[in-house]
């Protein structure tokens, strides 16, 4: 239970950031046979809700039309860490930093044409943020062919794993580890630990705070 809370991302601004970044998440509605569907899908982090778009039919709209909870997921693996790095031998010593997000909630079928305008245009500066494009306005029939899912948050909850649950002199020695096996998300993944490569070496320019 120790380890749990120090995994927790304390910071909303912190959880905020990292849906913004994604691009990929989760939605998990119940069928009526009880069983959860979960299916990838874009989504965008406005005003607190998550939005998404979708066909106006589907087993999911049926779902959520029957049930209005439903869980939402994105998660980001960040490293592999071999068991090697620990042991040459032992393979249950292998693990994963990582970061997470989890949220359950009340989802809906958007209906007001300026919400939905809010969404797709939402949707549309998170995803191609180099524009090329006329933004949409609540006047457009497309509106009247896509249907805009939002999800409600009633618990958000987030989970990061990036060495903080070690001991310094440990925390630099996985980091050193990660940049000699140079996947290629080593870089990135030493930049959120907090360390920085310089002449003299990897060094810790500062102390992640989530």
């Amino acid at each position: 239970m120790q380890l749990v809370g120090i995994l927790q991302i304390k910071s909303y601004g912190k959880i905020k950031e990292f849906l913004h970044n994604e691009h990929v998440g989760r939605i998990s509605t119940i069928d009526e046979a009880g069983f959860p569907q979960i299916i990838p899908m874009n989504f965008v982090f406005l005003d607190d809700a998550i939005y998404m778009h979708s066909h106006p039919r589907g087993e999911k709209i049926q779902n959520l039309q029957q049930n209005e909870k439903v869980g939402f997921e994105v998660d980001r693996e960040l490293e592999f860490l071999p068991s090697y790095f620990e042991d040459p031998k032992n393979a249950s010593l292998a693990d994963t930093l990582y970061i997470s997000v989890v949220i359950k909630g009340i989802a809906s079928l958007v209906t007001d044409r300026e919400e939905k305008t809010l969404a797709l245009n939402g949707l549309m500066e998170k995803y191609q943020p180099e524009g090329g494009y006329d933004p949409i306005t609540s006047s457009m029939r497309v509106l009247d062919g896509v249907a805009i899912i939002k999800v409600t948050p009633k618990l958000l909850t987030g989970k990061y794993k990036i060495g903080q649950h070690m001991p310094p002199l440990d925390r630099l020695d996985i980091a050193q580890k990660i940049l000699k096996r140079n996947s290629p998300s080593a870089k990135e993944t030493l930049r959120i630990m907090g360390f920085e490569i310089t002449e003299q070496g990897l060094e810790m320019v500062e102390e992640p705070s989530w």
